[in-house]
């Protein structure tokens, strides 16, 4: 398919409109937390999505140092929200920002090393890993579809017609479109579903008319940064497991863009997201991650390249520094956005599993990672409470599903594949010997 400057500007808003909520939720849950005032709010929101704009061209921009060079789109990761918001009330705002900083420059030091243990990350670990952040995504959906958890109106006819109604749009035109029009089934059916909530009076504009037109961004904006141990060691931990969930998304994309990765590759990509990290901190922003719901876009429209990341990263910039352009992706309502998330959500299940499908399962120890691991994922999500009684310090480990069943599919590949490989090798050198 060949791609005018239109198309091109087409696809980019379809990405940054896959991403715009979760992107504006994270500061929205943190600064309401942490007691920021309305004008702290509006700023923190604005740098955050500017923020994801030069994150993502950072990592798509594959070059000496730093890129993975696939078609990723990066924003604020959810992991980190909980011990934001814990340091922020114990220690003071600037605390944050110390540690974030002190945890981008670790991602860059060992950006290196953690490239060497891909060998923890065959198709069983991956798979499962892509597998496990669709099914953890799905609730997010469907209460969005519902009108958005905690609304008056959750469940209602209104918000569910909406919300099937804009999945229903999608199908239809990837049933009947063909080409670019079938490329952005996403963006049309999310722009049909808020025209159609717009007539049925469930549209708010004063988002938009009570934005600005300009917001720079200043470094420090906040105060200067504090450091303290504790704060430093909690979003080192928080980092570390975001890369963990990066490689998921890294290798889903190589498989979808054929490309081989090799750990050359990864290093960059995990250089990048350290240099990202760095720059959330620099400007009072968050630690930022891959997002997943791009990965099951990317697989819906077919389109691969890097040139239309680029053009979200430059959309997404500019909607940082225009706060009233930003607004109008606020108007959409929740249950447009939840028709159109059960598709992209539903699309990074079905690539972790085709991901399996070169897995052997005629191992049964390679049926067990997969089963403890999505077995783990998918309880923590359903049953969020069940780690509540633990020490803060290991509720990051234990409070996300992706998380949980990502680190279950590398600890059993290691226990079953990993262990059994070295010791195979090992009788291997005896015999020869």
């Amino acid at each position: 398919m060949k791609l005018t400057k239109g198309k091109m500007a087409s696809l980019g808003i379809q990405h940054v409109l896959a991403m715009y909520a979760g992107a504006v939720v994270v500061p929205l849950i943190v600064g309401a937390s942490i007691g920021l005032t309305n004008e702290q709010l509006t700023y923190l929101i604005s740098i955050d999505i500017l923020m994801c704009g030069v994150a993502s061209i950072l990592q798509v921009w594959k070059n000496r140092f730093t890129g993975i060079g696939l078609p990723v789109v990066l924003g604020c990761t959810f992991t980190a929200v909980g011990p934001i918001i814990a340091i922020g009330n114990n220690y003071g705002i600037t605390s944050v920002y110390g540690s974030i900083l002190v945890s981008g420059l670790i991602v860059v030091l060992i950006a290196k090393f953690f490239s060497k243990l891909i060998k923890f990350f065959p198709p069983v670990v991956t798979g499962s890993v892509v597998t496990i952040i669709g099914i953890t995504l799905i609730p997010v959906a469907m209460n969005d579809l519902a009108g958005g958890e905690g609304s008056a109106d959750f469940g209602s006819f209104t918000n569910l017609g909406l919300g099937f109604g804009t999945l229903l749009v999608i199908l239809l035109i990837f049933r009947f479109g063909k080409g670019f029009v079938q490329a952005i089934a996403i963006l049309l059916g999310i722009l049909l579903g808020t025209v159609t909530a717009f007539f049925m009076g469930m549209v708010d504009l004063s988002p938009v008319a009570e934005s600005t037109w300009l917001h720079l961004p200043t470094p420090f904006h906040f105060g200067t940064p504090e450091f303290h141990l504790t704060p430093i060691l909690t979003m080192t931990l928080v980092a570390i497991v975001s890369l963990v969930e990066s490689t998921g998304v890294y290798f889903a994309l190589g498989d979808i863009c054929d490309k081989k990765l090799e750990d050359k590759d990864l290093e960059k990509g995990y250089r990048a997201e350290g240099v990202a990290i760095i720059f959330g901190g620099l400007f009072n922003s968050f630690p930022y991650t891959t997002f997943s719901q791009n990965v099951g876009l990317i697989q819906l429209s077919g389109v691969r390249t890097n040139n239309v990341i680029y053009t979200a990263g430059v959309m997404l910039i500019l909607l940082g520094l225009v706060p009233k352009i930003g607004a109008l992706t606020l108007v959409i309502p929740s249950a447009v956005l939840g028709g159109a998330m059960v598709a992209m959500f539903g699309m990074v299940i079905a690539y972790g599993i085709k991901m399996l499908s070169n897995v052997d399962f005629s191992s049964q120890e390679n049926l067990l990672i997969v089963a403890c691991s999505v077995g783990m994922g998918l309880g923590v999500t359903v049953v969020p409470e069940i780690f509540a009684g633990l020490p803060e310090s290991l509720k990051i480990l234990t409070e996300s599903g992706i998380v949980i069943g990502s680190l279950t599919a590398i600890c059993l590949n290691v226990i079953f594949n990993v262990r059994k490989k070295d010791q195979s090798n090992m009788a291997d050198s005896e015999k020869a010997a």
